[in-house]
């Protein structure tokens, strides 16, 4: 059965179209999140395609702990709140304890379970109970199949607002790569699936006390995506990447974003909203 997954005014899934979660990496400031937000919610519009905006409040695996984390949770709540009322978009967040995805599930629309802590059960059942969407990242150390056992635990819980992306998988040192084949295995526990562009092309840990990023390879990487079936995109987008506080070699500039996702939505109608046959 291929469960369909309110998100605001929309539905997502296998009968839907494509949708976008799209934003900076983390919370920069509030002018940032706002503008940025607009920008992609106007290009969503043009290109009708349901778009949820993304950032992270707190950054809690940079390399170095000496690079910036965000505003916090109490001042990144307040900015997300201020992008889902002036925007009018849903807004997601990612959480990393279980204090922080029962306060986070009071405003944002979506909890995102980072891909380092997608087999914490603790963490997954308190983002499950707060009844809000869990967008769950496969792990670079899973297989795709494994990812059912995460599933498992949200439904035990009660909760089918389920949401899986594929972000790579490790590849010895400081790289990742992307097996498509995680998509149509993933879809088949019955959720939305989606593919995150930008962090599959991140290089864990590559620049030292960061991490790098081969942006160059997240059009080909997401067309293929597309043309093999995926209900989604995620992809970390900024108005200046190069002067970002986190990411900024991964992320899709935003004046390249409405011409990529031109692309993606041509290549998925040809597709048959990708891979129709194999749903």
């Amino acid at each position: 059965m291929l469960h369909d997954v309110d998100i605001g005014s929309f539905k997502v899934g296998a009968s839907h179209r494509h949708f976008l979660i799209a934003g900076p990496c983390v919370l920069e400031s509030e002018r940032l999140a706002i503008e940025t937000a607009q920008s992609i919610a106007e290009i969503a519009r043009a290109l009708n395609i349901p778009y949820i905006f993304k950032s992270s409040y707190d950054k809690a695996n940079r390399s170095s702990g000496t690079s910036f984390r965000g505003p916090g949770l109490k001042d990144g709540l307040a900015i997300l709140k201020k992008v889902k009322d002036e925007v009018g978009v849903p807004v997601l967040t990612d959480v990393h304890s279980v204090e922080d995805a029962t306060e986070a599930g009071t405003v944002v629309d979506v909890l995102q379970i980072p891909a380092f802590l997608c087999r914490q059960t603790d963490l997954l059942l308190a983002a499950a109970k707060t009844g809000r969407v869990v967008n769950v990242k496969k792990g670079q150390f899973l297989s795709p199949g494994e990812m059912a056992n995460v599933v498992a635990k949200l439904e035990e819980s009660g909760n089918q607002r389920i949401i899986l992306t594929e972000r790579g998988t490790t590849f010895g040192y400081n790289n990742l790569v992307v097996d498509m084949r995680a998509l149509p295995i993933m879809r088949k526990f019955g959720y939305p699936v989606v593919f995150d562009a930008t962090h599959s092309v991140q290089l864990p840990g590559g620049g030292g006390t960061k991490s790098s990023g081969q942006r160059e390879f997240v059009a080909p990487l997401a067309c293929a995506a597309a043309a093999a079936g995926c209900d989604g995109f995620f992809m970390e987008v900024h108005p200046d990447p190069d002067h970002a506080l986190s990411d900024g070699p991964n992320m899709v500039p935003l004046h390249d974003l409405k011409k990529l996702l031109d692309r993606l939505m041509r290549i998925c109608q040809a597709a048959g909203k990708g891979a129709e046959s194999d749903r």
